[in-house]
């Protein structure tokens, strides 16, 4: 298991108390859901390009993310790296980052990943997708579903300067691929996993005060 380096507390402290905090402080609740060891996938409702560092100053666990290869130059390559992010080719595609997704989850390492997979609106939880519940399957690795309030209203997609906004986030409780997969059926498996996800994230943004709306269907429209 990955253990925070000096420059990795630092970052995620001037994050949460300066640079979060210059704007309206962070409130984090139920931290001491966050397993404390084994392989977890932290995954955030995602609303804002402020989450991600949001995220690496929250959870009482260091977390890895994916970031472009392009990323990874001189000098920038050694600070991103010690922030937790690991490289991603261009053109290489799903496979190669749920490939480097469950190496680090057999290190027994803390993942970052946003389900939605998209930023949303701050009023409807985008769709769940499948291909986190295929990753949980195959590392075993505990989910951690986790609300965020404040981050719509900082800075919502298309605005590029933060407004003030007091920012909360929920830590909700943890499960296993294992305790949904119920079914005979692969593809109902897969389903009960989101169904369960998507229902723990409704829940835990209503932790944070924030109620979310589940996208209406065709057939509601």
């Amino acid at each position: 298991m990955q253990r925070p380096n000096p420059w990795y507390r630092f970052v995620a402290w001037f994050f949460r108390y300066v640079v979060y905090g210059s704007l309206g402080g962070v409130r984090v609740i139920n931290a001491d859901r966050v397993p404390q060891s084994g392989p977890i996938l932290i995954a955030p409702i995602h609303f804002s390009t402020a989450d991600p560092p949001l995220m690496g100053a929250a959870c009482p666990r260091p977390l890895r993310f994916m970031a472009k290869k392009e990323l990874f130059f001189f000098p920038l390559k050694y600070f991103i790296r010690s922030v937790g992010a690991f490289p991603v080719s261009r053109g290489e595609g799903d496979t190669a980052a749920v490939r480097l997704t469950l190496d680090q989850l057999k290190l027994g390492n803390g993942v970052l990943i946003f389900p939605e997979g998209t930023r949303g609106d701050g009023k409807t939880l985008g769709s769940i997708q499948l291909g986190l519940a295929m990753i949980a399957k195959k590392s075993g690795a505990m989910i951690v579903p986790v609300g965020i309030n404040g981050t719509q209203r900082m800075l919502p997609k298309g605005q590029a300067i933060p407004k003030r906004a007091k920012l909360v986030v929920s830590f909700g409780h943890p499960f296993s691929y294992e305790e949904v997969a119920v079914s005979s059926n692969e593809r109902e498996n897969r389903n009960l996993f989101v169904q369960e996800l998507t229902k723990r994230l409704l829940a835990a943004a209503e932790e944070t005060g924030l109620h979310l709306e589940l996208p209406k269907t065709d057939a509601e429209s």
